[in-house]
């Protein structure tokens, strides 16, 4: 329509902000500003005019100026009075705060001594001041109520200068009444609909002002990546995969995972929502006995999140108070502690220590230096979800707030390789060696397992584990040197014999290492070693 068409003079308030969330017509559009803002849309002298409710009355109709039905049976007037049933006890509304993060509010208006108890809710996507809504609300109310009267009734084509949305005073039985003309139908009569009207209605006060509470805009730095190859923990961490630690303070909900092959093109592999506990040592961490208690060392670190407690040694060896430390670059130790004690915020003292679990003796640090990371194995560790034919292949990564930017300065990048740590075999146990009397040295050794029902009190013997069983084995001098490697032994025992030891030291006597591999899907796993004097 051209804009010479349409009047908005009669119009007043202002709207901060109003969503459009869908496809509609500008007539669904305006309906909802004028349910809010309590103006009516006419068309008055080929004009649509948009006009506030609220006007003064601009003539006076009493019966005598009304036209009687054409039948000549039946009154000139028609007046309604709603039942209480069909009205709201309270409306709310609910809103938005432009000065306050665009977060909802809520308003309501309630009458307290009526009949009905209907509670009417409307929400409104626009955002203004929470109380220029309450007032409008209170006025939408009142306008519900006072409008329960209405009016029908028929004048002459002489009142022709009477529009849809003017305001009459009816006069009947003595006392005028405001009305709102609210549709007009012409014919050979002026067909008239109107509802009551109040003026005090739309005069009425804003609600009690609502002081905003901008929130502090959290500003997130890179997060704290810990890459770990640690042996299975869990049935539901597949062996192959490598599982990673994430702190940042303050924690986003959720760190989006992405990668790529290549410099570009990364793709989401992942979201983790659970803060992980890392930590550091403050002490360096002596070497310890493995399968024994180790009641001498403590281990002092300063935890970034969350807190450690003590547990019973029942729960000790259930596998409680799991922690992972990096004696080196990417090697990991696994151990456990009874006992935790707080001896400063977020430094803590454990003791009573479990070694080299899970197969992981081969990582016990002689010492582990001071400032090591230390991660707690726990619910905020993640399995990535690398498949078994990805092992071996370098990614890069970006990792950071799934809500932000990958290429924002809140993102760590990083490249590291899933190298199936987990699918590598535990060394042997008890190996151990017996000279024969024909001067030959008989090799023995007992199996170990890493699927972790090799854990089962009950079981008369653990899982195999791998798919066949073998083994590799290793001499060396005293120098390093390789004497000999043994492969394809399928039993736990081997002998090296006189005329082997003659053809590696040509008699002399030395002393030698020997190394004992299980083969797994990956190849070797951890050695067991032993020296032997010859």
């Amino acid at each position: 329509m051209p804009a010479a068409l349409i009047d908005v003079s009669g119009l007043c308030g202002a709207v901060e902000g109003y969503v459009i969330a869908a496809l509609e017509s500008p007539r669904v559009s305006i309906s909802t500003l004028a349910r809010h803002f309590g103006f009516d849309a006419v068309e008055s002298e080929g004009r649509i005019r948009f006009l506030m409710r609220g006007r003064s009355a601009s003539a006076t109709i009493n019966p005598d100026s009304m036209v009687a039905p054409a039948s000549g049976q039946g009154d000139v007037m028609e007046l309604t009075r709603a039942q209480e049933t069909e009205l709201p006890q309270a409306l709310k509304w609910q809103v938005a705060r432009a000065d306050e993060d665009y977060d909802a509010a809520q308003v309501e208006a309630r009458r307290i001594t009526v009949d009905t108890s209907r509670i009417a809710s409307e929400s409104f996507p626009m955002a203004v001041p929470p109380e220029e809504a309450e007032r409008r609300c209170r006025r939408a109310l009142m306008e519900a109520w006072v409008g329960r009267e209405s009016a029908v009734f028929r004048l002459p084509p002489s009142q022709l200068a009477l529009d849809p949305g003017d305001v009459i005073l009816l006069d009947h039985d003595g006392r005028l009444t405001e009305m709102r003309l609210v549709s007009i139908a012409d014919s050979d009569v002026r067909g008239v609909e109107a509802l009551r009207q109040d003026r005090a209605v739309y005069d009425l006060p804003p609600g009690a002002v609502r002081s905003a509470t901008l929130t502090t805009p959290s500003v997130y730095g890179a997060p704290e990546v810990v890459k770990l190859d640690l042996p299975q923990l869990r049935e539901d961490h597949p062996a192959h995969r490598p599982l990673v630690a994430l702190h940042a303070k303050p924690w986003p909900g959720a760190m989006a995972l992405y990668r790529s092959s290549t410099t570009d093109g990364f793709d989401l592999l992942t979201t983790v929502t659970r803060r992980a506990q890392i930590g550091r040592l403050v002490e360096p961490l002596p070497k310890g006995p493995v399968r024994l208690f180790d009641g001498g060392a403590a281990l002092i670190l300063d935890l970034s999140s969350g807190t450690l407690t003590s547990v019973s040694e029942s729960a000790l060896l259930g596998g409680a108070n799991a922690l992972a430390v990096e004696s080196s670059a990417g090697a990991w130790e696994i151990l456990q502690a009874g006992t935790a004690e707080l001896i400063a915020p977020g430094r803590y003292r454990l003791s009573l220590l479990l070694r080299g679990q899970r197969g992981t003796e081969g990582a016990i640090g002689n010492p582990t230096p001071a400032g090591a990371r230390v991660v707690v194995l726990g619910a905020g560790l993640t399995a990535l979800p690398i498949p078994l034919e990805e092992i071996g292949l370098q990614w890069n990564w970006r990792i950071g707030p799934a809500a932000r930017s990958m290429a924002g300065e809140s993102f760590t990048a990083l490249a590291f390789t899933a190298n199936g740590f987990g699918l590598r075999p535990f060394s042997p146990a008890h190996l151990r060696v017996q000279r024969q009397p024909d001067g030959a040295f008989l090799l023995s050794w007992i199996r170990r397992t890493r699927d972790l029902a090799g854990e089962s009190w009950v079981l008369p013997e653990v899982p195999l584990g791998e798919s066949v069983e073998a083994y590799e084995l290793e001499i060396r001098d005293a120098g390093g040197a390789l004497l000999r490697t043994v492969s394809g032994l399928s039993a736990s025992g081997f002998t090296y014999t006189a005329d082997m030891i003659a053809s590696d030291l040509g008699g002399a006597a030395t002393v030698v290492t020997i190394r004992v591999f299980q083969i797994g899907l990956l190849g070797r796993g951890a050695p067991a070693k032993i020296s032997v004097q010859l």
